[in-house]
């Protein structure tokens, strides 16, 4: 078994269906989790929905509903785009299981025991969507002249009976934290944060009266805890918390919660900040991405430019979207996305670039060597540069970057080992070779087969179902689809046992925009 590796999304609030900034941060954790699977790690890989909180109370009374009701339809809309992407999770929390209320309920006592949480009253300003208390500093005046948070979404003034969080307490251990690792990344969002602790931290409300949708407070029946500490906890119970063996001592500290960057303050002020106090160990990095753009626009209800991203993987198919997603938009940064671009990606990097040297690659073999696997006479200069270029991309610049989640990198990097194969095969012509030096022809072809299979494991996290379709087609054996498995050990085996490729299908059919665009 190899070294664990824990990873999380954000756990998505419910009160609508996904959008493509849902789909965004999902496909890039399970990229991130392939790749860590590819190099051997036990991976574990957690996502769910944040079921509380005012904002569902207040959507399902809209609807007429239950808050029970409503969380467990909408909940299912987000496994359902989990299952529509692809997405690999290993473990779908839900915020309304039991296990969930016992998790947070002992969070909430082991703060309490280290003196951390008191009873007061709560004056200030709260924005229901956000489910965020705001300083009066940090609003912002609307265009009407009314107060908005800095997200410029509503808020009302609060008054309520309440306990507290002893943040201010944690103001120099957070300092601390970010002073010796690299706890938050990227550096925009860490900086950002520092600015925000060193303007000095106040006492945080934990818990409501005015509605009753959320886990209770222990000992305090008529509050419910405030839904950051109920979401937040999500990352340990998973784990089984408060068990503090199995499954939470393999994979407990997280290696990463990867998350949006609009809410970054809870995930590095307020979550370490209760692990302290409950003496849990910190998770090991935050990562805020940056927003997806539906053409440079941030998309919203009002404007009618909400994209479902199941619509988006129907019509242009999952592996182009995974692939256009992670290629186009710096990991980390804000980007934009149309159909155009989703088109222009597909159809010149993954169908011209790879799937067209795949295909004219093992359509020869299968033509004009009726399948058989080519044999190797000998490699020249070209073949040891071929080989070399490639193998520096799939086992060393692919991983690096996607170590260091530079996802767009990491793309860039193995498509410019594709057009180091179009090059060579262009250059090194089998179709001439075939009446010329037919022992040549075979050991270019064999070159090109052991590159293509190498350039299919290392793009595999990110176009998976593809990736696999082509490495079945190729008779690669899965223990050889890892970056270290994927050298040329594999290929002489294979050529031995007889084994023949069929004529292949194209694996990236071109796209053509459609009528309408998805939404």
């Amino acid at each position: 078994m190899g070294e664990p590796y824990y990873l999380t999304t954000a756990i998505s609030y419910p009160n609508g269906k996904p959008h493509i900034g849902h789909a965004y941060e999902a496909i890039a954790a399970d990229v991130i989790a392939r790749h860590h699977k590819a190099q051997g790690r036990d991976v574990r890989f957690q996502t769910g929905t944040d079921e509380h909180g005012l904002k569902m109370a207040q959507k399902a009374r809209e609807l007429g509903k239950t808050p029970a009701e409503l969380a467990a339809e909408m909940s299912q809309y987000f496994i359902d785009m989990c299952g529509a992407l692809n997405i690999g999770y290993d473990v779908f929390i839900r915020t309304t299981e039991p296990r969930h209320h016992a998790a947070t309920q002992e969070l909430w006592r082991r703060m309490e025991a280290s003196g951390d949480l008191y009873l007061d009253r709560y004056e200030g300003w709260y924005s229901i969507r956000d489910e965020a208390y705001y300083d009066e500093s940090e609003l912002v005046e609307g265009e009407g002249g009314e107060k908005l948070s800095p997200q410029g979404t509503p808020v009302e003034w609060t008054v309520e009976e309440s306990w507290f969080f002893r943040l201010s307490k944690y103001q120099q251990p957070l300092l601390d934290l970010y002073a010796s690792r690299d706890f938050i990344r990227p550096d925009s969002r860490r900086n950002e944060i520092m600015r925000f602790v060193e303007g000095g931290l106040r006492d945080l409300s934990v818990s409501r009266t005015s509605f009753d949708w959320g886990i209770k407070v222990p000992g305090s029946e008529n509050h419910v805890m405030y839904v950051w500490v109920d979401a937040l906890t999500n990352y340990i119970t998973g784990l089984g918390f408060p068990d503090e063996g199995g499954d939470f001592a393999r994979w407990w500290p997280a290696d990463l919660h990867l998350i949006g960057k609009d809410i970054v303050r809870f995930h590095t002020v307020y979550w370490p900040a209760f692990l302290m106090s409950a003496r849990l160990a910190l998770p090991r990095q935050v990562f805020g991405h940056g927003f997806l753009l539906n053409r440079g626009q941030k998309e919203s209800k009002s404007l009618g430019n909400v994209t479902d991203p199941i619509g988006l993987a129907e019509t242009f198919g999952v592996d182009a979207l995974r692939y256009f997603l992670m290629r186009e938009v710096a990991f980390g940064q804000d980007g934009s996305y149309s159909p155009e671009a989703i088109v222009m990606r597909a159809n010149t990097e993954l169908g011209n670039a790879f799937g067209n040297l795949a295909q004219r690659t093992l359509s020869f073999i299968a033509k004009n060597l009726e399948g058989r696997l080519p044999e190797i006479h000998g490699h020249d200069a070209a073949d040891t540069e071929l080989f070399e270029t490639i193998g520096k991309a799939v086992q060393r610049d692919v991983p690096a970057a996607f170590d260091d989640l530079a996802l767009q990198q990491g793309v860039e990097h193995w498509l410019q080992a594709v057009f180091a194969c179009n090059a060579y095969i262009d250059s090194q012509a089998p179709w001439t070779l075939r009446k010329t030096d037919p022992q040549r022809m075979e050991t270019v072809l064999a070159t090109l087969y052991i590159c293509i299979a190498q350039l299919a494991v290392a793009i595999r996290p990110v176009i998976p179902a593809s990736a696999d379709t082509l490495l079945d087609t190729m008779g690669v054996p899965l223990a050889h689809r890892t970056y270290a498995g994927i050298g040329e050990h594999w290929y002489s085996p294979l050529a031995e046992s007889g084994y023949r490729i069929a004529t292949p299908k194209p694996l990236f059919p071109r796209l053509e925009l459609p009528e309408e665009t998805p939404a």
